[in-house]
């Protein structure tokens, strides 16, 4: 991929398209047919869309920069509230339909909730994503002189590690006091299988972006090391 603002911005409205979809989506638990012992593994509908975003600002990172994916991160979470406000100024307004209100009060009456979650969860999985990303990054290069056979430590790591931290956040806030699920056995039991159950899905999903990452961040020794702010911005 070309380090071009075009390419930027396409990667930004994936982006923060994603991190929209995944908060309207997220209060929808999907399960997986798998147990942990009694405990049955589940993840929130949210989970496969939102690791779209630790793909993009990863590629963003490993072209742009850090500062470049800093920023990103940014407007991200300006999108998040920008979009739960939409929503939730929509469903103050009365509906025509009664059913088809129910239907998007059923559907989307408590994103709010869900968006805290989402937030608290983002803004440290993603912050802690790119300081890893990076930390490792020029560790690398300074020990090895290049990022030649090292870019798939830096993605996988700082994204899988990243993940633990946003599906306890989001879990525990959305589902474990949003739906109040820590106030009972069963709740806790539910919290910590999707908790389990979307973690395996985020780290297999961070495996199999590994292609993709390398596909898109493919690019000249010149490109890279010629022209670009990776080893300046936000050092």
């Amino acid at each position: 991929m070309r380090k071009n603002n075009t390419n930027l911005t396409i990667l930004i409205t994936l982006f923060v398209i994603s991190i929209v979809i995944a908060n309207v989506v997220g209060a929808r638990t999907i399960t997986t047919g798998l147990y942990l012992g009694n405990i049955s593994l589940s993840l929130s509908g949210g989970a496969i869309t939102y690791a779209v975003t630790f793909l993009c600002t990863d590629i963003i990172g490993e072209i742009w920069g850090k500062k470049t994916a800093k920023g990103v991160i940014k407007y991200g979470f300006i999108g998040q509230l920008f979009a739960t406000a939409c929503i939730v100024l929509t469903g103050l307004f009365p509906a025509v339909d009664a059913g088809m209100d129910t239907a998007y009060q059923t559907l989307l009456g408590q994103n709010w909730i869900f968006v805290i979650g989402s937030l608290c969860a983002y803004e440290v999985s993603q912050t802690w994503d790119v300081l890893v990303f990076h930390g490792l990054r020029d560790w690398y290069i300074k020990k090895h002189g290049s990022v030649a056979g090292g870019r798939w430590i830096w993605n996988n790591c700082s994204t899988m590690t990243s993940q633990i931290w946003d599906t306890v956040i989001y879990a525990t806030i959305s589902f474990g006091f949003g739906l109040g699920w820590i106030y009972t056995a069963e709740g806790r039991a539910n919290l910590v299988g999707i908790i389990i159950g979307q973690y395996l899905l985020k780290a297999c999903l961070a495996l199999l972006d590994t292609p993709f990452f390398y596909l898109f961040t493919r690019r000249s020794k010149e490109e890279v090391y010629g022209n670009q702010d990776n080893a300046s911005l936000g050092h």
